[in-house]
C-alpha cells in the first residue's frame, strides 16, 4: 500500500506487523521490531534499533549524527525501546565515540519537539513534554517527568521517580524521588503523589522525607549532611539510592528553596 511513496532500504530489519506510512524514509542500518507504527513523513537513520509496539509520529528524525563538532563518523546507535511513543517533530540522535549510544527506555512518552542529543540516557517509564531539549550526556533515571520547555546541560544527572516543573533550566544533578521547580532550580519536597502512585509504602515514604529533611533543611554541608543520614535514618534501598547518587554527582545537586518543608508536610 502506497509503497511508491515511501523509502525503505532493502537492508532495513523490520519485525512482523511493522507499519510505514507514506512519506517515511528507513535507512539501511535500521532495526525496527514487531508491531511498531512509523507515522507519515517520519525519517529513521543508520543506527536506529527500535523496539516493539512503538509509535512514532509525524516528523520525527530517529538516529541522526550528533550535533557534536568532535563526531567524525563513527559507528553509533539510537535505541529506543518497547511500547515507547516518539510524538511529532522528535529528534533522537545517535551516540558518538563517548559512549557508543543514545538510548531511550521502555514505555517512555516524548512530546512533541523533544530533542535528545547523543548519548542521552533515558530510562524506562519516562514522560518528557512539550519542547524539552537534552543536551549531550544526560542521564535520566526510571521514572522521570521533566515539564515542557526544560533545558538541561550536558552531563546533568535526573533521578528516579523525580518531577521537574515546566520551563525549568537544568545545571546541576537532581537527586531520586524529588519535585524540583523556580528558577534557580531548586529542591521543593519529595515527590509524594509520585511515589504513592507507583505503591511507594508510607513508612518508605516517610523516610525518603525525613532523609531529605536533613539533606536540605539542617543546614549542614553535603559531607556532613550524608553522615548525618547514615546515622539516623535506617538503611533501605531507598535511603542507600539517595546517598550514593549524591556522593557519586560530578556536578553536585540543586539547592533548596525556603517553602520546601512546608509544602512536603502539606502533602504528607
Amino acid at each position: 500500500m502506497h509503497k511508491e511513496l515511501k523509502s525503505i532500504h532493502p537492508d532495513a530489519k523490520l519485525g512482523k506487523n511493522v507499519i510505514v506510512e507514506p512519506f517515511s524514509t528507513i535507512s539501511a542500518d535500521v532495526e525496527i521490531g514487531e508491531g511498531t507504527w512509523v507515522g507519515p513523513n517520519v525519517t529513521i537513520m543508520d543506527g536506529a534499533r527500535i523496539g516493539k509496539n512503538c509509535k512514532i509520529f509525524p516528523g520525527a528524525v530517529i538516529s541522526a549524527v550528533p550535533q557534536d563538532l568532535k563526531f567524525k563518523g563513527e559507528n553509533s546507535i539510537a535505541q529506543i525501546g518497547d511500547n515507547t511513543i516518539i510524538r511529532e517533530c522528535v529528534t533522537v540522535n545517535r551516540g558518538t565515540a563517548s559512549r557508543g549510544k543514545t538510548q531511550v527506555g521502555n514505555n517512555c512518552l516524548l512530546m512533541a519537539y523533544v530533542h535528545v542529543a547523543h548519548d542521552c540516557f533515558i530510562g524506562d517509564y519516562c514522560i518528557l513534554v512539550n519542547y524539552v531539549g537534552l543536551a549531550g550526556e544526560v542521564e535520566v533515571e526510571e521514572h522521570v517527568i521533566i515539564g515542557g520547555m526544560t533545558a538541561v546541560h550536558q552531563f546533568s544527572k535526573i533521578g528516579a521517580h523525580s518531577m521537574i516543573g515546566g520551563t525549568s533550566k537544568i545545571r546541576k544533578d537532581v537527586p531520586p524521588y524529588i519535585k524540583a521547580s523556580k528558577d534557580p532550580l531548586s529542591y521543593i519536597g519529595i515527590n509524594s503523589v509520585g511515589l504513592r502512585r507507583r505503591n511507594f509504602s508510607a513508612d518508605i515514604i516517610y523516610n525518603i522525607n525525613d532523609t531529605y529533611r536533613i539533606i536540605y533543611q539542617k543546614g549542614l554541608n553535603t559531607t556532613n549532611a550524608i553522615k548525618k543520614v547514615e546515622e539516623a535514618i535506617p538503611a533501605s534501598p531507598e535511603r542507600d539510592k539517595i546517598i550514593n547518587f549524591i556522593r557519586t554527582s560530578e556536578r553536585g545537586i540543586i539547592k533548596s528553596c525556603a517553602v520546601g518543608s512546608e509544602e512536603e508536610e502539606d502533602e504528607l
